[in-house]
């Protein structure tokens, strides 16, 4: 893997992005890669905010991952900085080479590094094989989440 990079994304990433968010099941019903207007509105208001990091995974010239990470300031938890991982996808060659694996241990020492005292993240329900992937890593399917789409 000494032939990989973990770097913040930027607007030229953006076209390859959607297209790893775009290429799964989910994905190809949420994500509309032939108009990228959206996503470079997002992407301006993400790099204006510190407190986001979209970053991508790449090999050659090639961006082969994705994930946001968010740092939130909060009260509960004695006033706990806490991070969520967001949008993580790899791209279907890459999966089992242990490039998701780099990715997620990228963000927990990011969030760290951050004084975040909680690192958390959701799945679809459907994603059963991600589910085993993140309780190796250590995380615990300890809560129920729910969404309200607007």
């Amino acid at each position: 893997m000494s032939d990989l990079e973990i770097r913040p994304a930027s607007a030229q990433d953006i076209p390859a992005i959607v297209a790893l968010l775009a290429d799964d099941p989910l994905g190809a019903r949420r994500e509309s890669p032939d108009d990228l207007t959206p996503y470079r509105t997002a992407f301006e208001r993400l790099a204006g905010d510190p407190h986001q990091h979209v970053m991508v995974a790449v090999r050659g010239d090639e961006v082969v991952g994705t994930l946001q990470l968010t740092v939130i300031p909060g009260l509960s938890r004695r006033g706990a900085t806490r991070s969520v991982i967001e949008g993580v996808r790899v791209h279907s060659g890459e999966r089992g080479s242990g490039l998701g694996t780099r990715f997620i241990e990228w963000a927990v020492d990011e969030s760290r590094r951050q004084g975040c005292q909680l690192v958390q993240l959701t799945s679809d329900a459907t994603r059963t094989d991600a589910h085993r992937f993140y309780e190796r890593l250590g995380f615990e399917p300890s809560h129920v989440g729910f969404k309200l789409t607007l």
